[in-house]
């Protein structure tokens, strides 16, 4: 395919995303939306009533059907934001929608608060009625946070103020996705490349180290520019989250964000204390890095280079789709029947256009089907997002045709198992395929980045959010340069000696979304590593491994997720699985090691 950005008119309809699922068209939508604010006021008619089970179950069952209505126009207009995110119809629709979210919640925020102000004892009473029974789980974890819900009126002051909170966070995506602008730059023969959010990965993967160093140096030195809006924008992310844990009472904001899920403090500083025990097998593949690729230094732009040399296997679509069904084929043919199903019904959106969201999700709604939003460029990593977002697509079809709606959305402790769990069984089907040692190198180079890019990289994030966090709780300053400071620290520390550290380097923390959404990057991490242990019993074991899995993808949120977890075969609660995972990437290096021998 063509290396050219195209604009999205350019693309073929069947690489497009049906969105017919959610509304027919932006009209269809705009009457939806426009119906929305009746319907919303009528939340507010139970406040006062809520003191006996009848009510409450009345009440929760119609914040039910407002929240599902809701979650159509909302997520119609996140994707419609995503195809394009220069157009201003679609930028209107996703804030009008998003404040419609943000006033719902204002109006219904009155819930907790009364229903906890009942009492321990009559708040039991009333959950053991039987007419509740399908909420029991819910109000029971509504109880368990009980010490830290606010009064009634705080509670609806702070959800007011939602979408005022997330202002920092939408100015760096916003700032991110349509409004930074790079310099193109030439590769290695003299030709004219470009440079854009959508292809940076694919430039730094390439072969060509004078591309990869050129990209690098034009990619950052745009984020250079605007690194003190960067800076002011987490930092008011931060601050909004330590003030609001401070006032809930929770010691810290990442007690508050890990205690929405009841994930125990332990599970993240054992992940961290676990992956610093096996930090010497990181630098050894940092040092494998610099062998294979025979550089006297090797730099960040070296990081994502084939460790394969020339070895760089193009696929289209259609192989790629045919490689992840049979990478999925030992999850049992109603696994494989619905992947079959999302290929023909245009899940998903395929292709980068100019404007188009950076990276690759998976979203979608109770009543429509799964929405995977990819940039596909026929590089094996691509054929790898394709698994990953398909996995958690599998993870939202099972949950959302097993439990009702109000426990339908897993959580995000375990969103990121399924999505990897398919991306090891594609690697390990390429892999048990693969003969030649010059091939199988490169699929253990992308066994290595797996490992790379998602524990060890996604701990050190975790480590750089604990301590930006723990800074803004001392009351210090977090401009710019303490973040660089932070973030290129835990670089030397995390890639060892082997890697140069480039000035560019430093500025990385602020092109990662995800520290808007504070203390999620951990569960990458956590949940990489209980992919690896399932997926190995999925191969070793057979049924009752998938029996015990496919269990485990139709649980929603109807349990915490250690629980649901710990069904599936892995307690998080000790550091087992991590250090299970970290010992399966030992043997990757050694095995990479011993054909980088053999071919040298």
């Amino acid at each position: 395919m063509s290396e050219k950005i195209r604009e999205r008119n350019e693309i073929e309809e069947q690489y497009k995303w049906d969105l017919s699922a959610l509304f027919d068209n932006d009209a269809k939508w705009e009457e939806a939306l426009a119906s929305m604010d009746e319907e919303i006021a009528k939340i507010a008619s139970w406040k006062g009533k809520l003191n006996n089970a009848q009510t409450i179950r009345e009440f929760l069952d119609a914040r039910s059907a407002l929240s599902r209505k809701l979650e159509n126009i909302f997520t119609y207009s996140f994707l419609r934001n995503s195809e394009d995110t220069r157009a201003s119809d679609a930028q209107s629709m996703y804030a009008r929608a998003y404040a419609k979210i943000v006033a719902a919640e204002s109006e219904a925020a009155f819930f907790r608060p009364e229903v906890l102000s009942l009492g321990e004892e009559k708040l039991n009473e009333i959950i053991g009625d039987e007419c509740l029974k399908p909420y029991e789980f819910l109000m029971k974890d509504m109880q368990r946070m009980a010490a830290h819900t606010l009064s009634s009126k705080e509670e609806q002051l702070l959800a007011a103020f939602g979408e005022a909170l997330g202002a920092s966070g939408r100015i760096a995506e916003t700032l991110m996705d349509a409004d930074m602008v790079y310099d193109s730059v030439q590769d290695g023969e003299g030709n004219e490349r470009e440079v854009s959010d959508a292809n940076y990965i694919l430039l730094q993967s390439d072969s060509d180290r004078v591309l990869r160093e050129n990209a690098f140096r034009s990619y950052y030195k745009s984020y250079k520019q605007h690194i003190n809006t960067y800076a002011a924008a987490y930092s008011g992310t931060v601050k909004a989250m330590t003030t609001e844990a401070k006032f809930r009472g929770f010691e810290s904001s990442r007690a508050m964000s890990l205690a929405n899920d009841n994930i125990p403090l332990a599970v993240y500083d054992n992940l961290i204390a676990t992956v610093h025990k096996h930090m010497d097998t990181m630098h050894r593949y940092v040092k494998l890095r610099k062998k294979i690729l025979g550089v006297d230094e090797l730099h960040y732009y070296d990081v994502y280079a084939p460790l394969a040399g020339d070895v760089s296997k193009k696929y289209t679509y259609d192989e790629a789709k045919q490689l992840v069904l049979k990478a999925v084929s030992p999850l049992g043919e109603d696994y494989c029947n619905t992947v079959k199903q999302a290929f023909k019904e245009r899940w998903i959106d395929v292709y980068p256009n100019t404007g188009k969201s950076g990276g690759a999700y998976s979203s979608g709604t109770y009543d429509s089907r799964p929405y995977i939003m990819m940039n596909f460029t026929g590089t094996l990593d691509s054929v790898s997002t394709i698994a990953h977002e398909m996995g958690h697509s599998m993870h939202s079809w099972n949950t959302n045709h097993t439990q009702p709606y109000h426990y339908a959305d897993y959580t995000m402790f375990v969103a990121e198992v399924a999505s990897t769990v398919n991306e090891n069984l594609l690697i390990e089907q390429l892999l048990a395929d693969e003969k030649d040692p010059k091939n199988r190198l490169a699929l253990l180079n992308q066994y290595l980045e797996g490992f790379k890019g998602t524990v060890y990289r996604q701990t050190m994030f975790a480590e750089f959010e604990m301590k930006a966090h723990a800074m803004a709780e001392r009351g210090e300053s977090l401009d710019q340069a303490a973040l660089c400071a932070i973030y290129k620290d835990l670089i030397k520390q995390y890639f060892g000696e082997d890697l140069v550290i480039d000035d560019e380097v430093q500025y990385e923390w602020s092109r990662i979304p995800h520290f808007y959404r504070p203390f999620y990057v951990f569960v990458y991490s956590t949940g990489y590593c209980t992919a690896s242990a399932l997926s190995q019993m999925i191969l070793s074991e057979g049924k009752p491994a998938v029996d015990r899995y496919i269990d485990f993808l139709k649980m929603g949120s109807s349990a915490y997720p250690i629980d649901e977890l710990i069904h599936a075969g892995v307690d998080l609660n000790t550091p087992e699985p991590i250090d299970r995972a970290l010992e399966k990437f030992e043997q990757v290096v050694a095995e990479a090691e011993k054909i980088a021998d053999e071919l040298a």
